[in-house]
């Protein structure tokens, strides 16, 4: 078996355990996602990209990003639908930054800004330069 590839993440939100409500710890069943489980959701179905660009980003080939996502979504649709706590830690991943969430103002587009951008200029949406950076809540 030949070792795994470093996956690139870009966000890493700080809350990493989700459960459901009523439910006691102590006899709750969970599922494991790994954070770049996590990061082929966020890139698939928030941010609605290709597999093809999304493994781009990611760097793995499409083919590998498709499964990437296919095991995340088992393991959430595992969760929602049987009642189990979602942990999300491991897996073999590089962070290559804070992955800074944007919204524009004015036409409420998101994206995300490089870190490595130090001033932001327009919206890539409409161009409009009333832009601020979406907050992590904890």
């Amino acid at each position: 078996m030949r070792p795994r590839k470093h996956r690139i993440v870009g966000y890493s939100p700080e809350i990493n355990y989700f459960k459901p409500k009523g439910v006691q710890l102590s006899i709750l069943s969970e599922v494991h996602l790994t954070v770049d489980e996590r990061e082929a959701l966020r890139l698939a179905d928030l941010m609605g990209m290709s597999h093809e660009d999304a493994g781009h980003r990611m760097g793995v080939s499409r083919a590998t990003f498709g499964r990437i996502v296919q095991r995340a979504r088992n393991a959430v649709a595992d969760a929602l639908i049987n009642g189990k706590a979602i942990r999300i830690d491991g897996g073999v991943y590089e962070l290559t930054g804070d992955g800074r969430q944007m919204e524009c103002v004015g036409c409420h587009h998101k994206w995300e800004e490089s870190i490595s951008v130090k001033q932001l200029v327009k919206c890539p949406s409409c161009e409009g330069d009333h832009i601020h950076r979406i907050e992590r809540k904890i």
